[in-house]
């Protein structure tokens, strides 16, 4: 109800409006406005922007990839990671670089100052605090937003980037408080709206763990985890990096701690039936891993600085939904805890989200034309995850305000293609986590290339400044130059030769061989090419790195691009968005509802369509050329 007064619009126009601050909005604004258009941020707390409301950290296993792309591309979340990195790691270093990737540790409250310095100095970007309560949609077409209070913003186009504000609500046994996270507020008026507008939605939970007192903990006890001595910076734009080395410590729980949590289980607000949001499988609370694997003794847990301002140590593995007093004895039952203070109590919390399928490849909703959904309304987990979302849709609205085309890649381009694609062709009913086990093309979407496979992109978007560019493709110059002398260089055996091999446990060789050859050997690396290859000047790492990957995975590279030649083959079947489904005979009334629900834009987004099989796939095939369309 909006009272016996007319709205109230702010006098000034906007491009692009963004709802919510977070890493998703945040990516969003930025990319917009550095597109050219003038740019609204919406958000409940100035205090919040760039929050880290879970793991003080950014990268991971694919989401690593996903930070790369995003900095390829022009975004910004490498960049600051950079400016507030506590410490670097690089995990799975002994497994190949398709499934390498980076992580650190950050200072959360200087991450938060520093993306929002970034966003006010931004000309294009205005940044106000307000609740958004409702949109207005005239037509099918989005034309603003309006606040609680009433007052109005106009833009043609609308990013709801809302993370877990959407009727959030916190749990911590079974005390539930209305909040978006911990001591901030809820949206529950949007929601509403987005359910009038016609929108399924749905609801789902995550949570975070306790944070204790630094002074309280007995570091003693625990493994000292320390980063990388001289890492490399997450972004190709950072010169320096001015990390503060702190360490991380690990330590693990106990039968105690377990009796303790089996004990009071009712008392959960998982188990005890208070919570019916979906919970993050990938992800579980302690709780669940109890429960789940009930033979296991000991569950580690990773003790993280919050900052170097702070006193707050982020418990990971200790999430849970029970009360305070079990919170307490339980996080005391661990070797090294036994006087630790709680700060901030562990919680879960559940929320709303928009089944994805309700998007198309831009991220724009298939029903209102201009808005568009990114982060954890969309059903997804992570940060990294928000981030490069937060900026596909970005640089998708600012596109349509600007009559580009449509920026979609595809799956063989990068981590983010998968990502959105599988929201949108198989919508999600837990919270989505990116993985390399999802990606088909992982060797051709490491983290060493990112620059490679987007930049020139990010430069056609007005993201990437052609200086930049210039230096990629001079890398890429000296990579090939390198790749060509390898394969060219000649080694003949002789004692010395052998010896050196053997040395690295690799077979002599009796005939004259190349480097290119030696090299594909899984025991030698580029470095050890120099003993054989005689002195010559030292080449940039990533260069000799990207030399080495690309020869010595040559074969499944170049069988990894003719099975994304195959692929794109089906991308480029495409189905008209009108095609009546139910005049195929054949299919199932469940796969009918499902290709009329998802719209898949091509042969190859329908055969990812769930349920899908070879047979429905032919037949859909048969009555597209039929129909004229194939």
């Amino acid at each position: 109800m909006r009272g016996v007064f007319e709205v109230s619009y702010y006098q000034k126009n906007y491009d692009v409006i963004v709802v919510g601050a977070g890493h998703a909005g945040c990516e969003a604004a930025l990319a917009a406005a550095r597109m050219g258009c003038s740019v609204l941020i919406m958000t409940i707390d100035l205090d919040g922007i760039a929050k880290m409301p879970c793991s003080p950290s950014i990268g991971g296993v694919a989401k690593g990839h996903l930070v790369k792309e995003i900095d390829a591309l022009g975004g910004e979340m490498a960049r600051i990671t950079d400016k507030t990195a506590l410490q670097y790691r690089t995990l799975n270093t002994k497994k190949g670089p398709a499934v390498q990737a980076s992580r650190t540790q950050n200072d959360k409250i200087r991450y938060h100052i520093a993306m929002k310095e970034v966003l006010e100095k931004e000309p294009s970007i205005d940044v106000k605090q307000a609740m958004v309560e409702r949109l207005v949609v005239e037509g099918k077409r989005v034309q603003g937003i309006e606040d609680q209070t009433g007052f109005g913003y106009c833009a043609p186009a609308v990013v709801l980037a809302t993370g877990t504000f959407l009727r959030g609500l916190v749990h911590i046994g079974f005390s539930a408080i209305k909040a978006g996270r911990a001591g901030e507020f809820a949206s529950y008026g949007l929601p509403d709206n987005l359910a009038e507008l016609g929108f399924a939605l749905g609801r789902m939970k995550t949570g975070t763990p306790a944070r204790l007192k630094r002074s309280t903990i007995d570091f003693s006890q625990f493994t000292r985890q320390d980063g990388e001595e001289n890492p490399r910076p997450f972004s190709l734009f950072t010169k320096q990096i001015n990390a503060h080395p702190i360490p991380c410590y690990i330590g693990h729980t106990n039968k105690i701690s377990h009796r303790i949590v089996r004990e009071n289980l009712k008392r959960s607000a998982l188990y005890g039936g208070r919570i019916t949001g979906v919970p993050a499988r990938y992800c579980p609370s302690i709780e669940d891993k109890i429960v789940k694997f009930a033979d296991r003794d000991a569950h580690q847990i990773v003790l993280e600085p919050e900052g170097l301002d702070t006193e707050e140590i982020y418990a990971s593995g200790l999430g849970n939904s029970l009360p305070m007093e079990v919170q307490i004895p339980f996080v005391r039952s661990v070797e090294g805890l036994e006087e630790a203070e709680i700060m901030r109590p562990a919680y879960a919390i559940e929320y709303d989200y928009v089944n994805p399928v309700q998007l198309s490849p831009t991220l724009e909703t298939k029903g209102i034309e201009g808005l568009y959904m990114a982060g954890q309304i969309n059903g997804t987990s992570g940060y990294e995850e928000a981030a490069a979302q937060g900026m596909w849709a970005g640089i998708n609205a600012a596109s349509k305000i600007q009559k580009r085309p449509p920026f979609v890649l595809d799956r063989s381009e990068a981590y983010m293609a998968v990502m959105v694609d599988d929201l949108i062709t198989r919508g999600t009913n837990e919270p989505y986590r990116i993985f390399t086990s999802r990606a088909e093309y992982r060797l051709l979407l490491r983290e060493d290339n990112a620059d490679q496979r987007l930049m020139e992109k990010g430069h056609e978007l007005g993201l990437i400044d052609g200086d930049a560019v210039k230096e990629m493709r001079e890398r890429q110059k000296e990579i090939d130059q390198e790749v060509r002398r390898i394969k060219g260089t000649t080694v003949v055996p002789s004692q010395e030769v052998n010896d050196c091999l053997a040395k690295k446990g690799s077979n002599p060789i009796t005939q004259s061989t190349t480097l290119g050859r030696l090299l594909k050997r899984p025991e030698l690396h580029y470095e050890d090419l120099q003993i054989l290859d005689g002195p010559r000047e030292l080449i940039d790492d990533r260069i000799a790195e990207k030399a080495e990957i690309e020869i010595k995975y040559e074969g499944y590279i170049e069988r990894q691009r003719k099975e994304v030649e195959r692929f794109r083959n089906m991308e480029r079947m495409k189905i008209p968005p009108e095609f009546d489904y139910a005049t195929i005979h054949g299919l199932s009334n469940e796969l009918r509802e499902k290709l009329f629900t998802v719209r898949p834009i091509s042969l190859g987004q329908a055969s990812r369509v769930p349920g899908i099989t070879p047979a429905a796939l032919s037949t859909l095939m048969v009555y597209l050329k039929k129909a004229g369309s194939l």
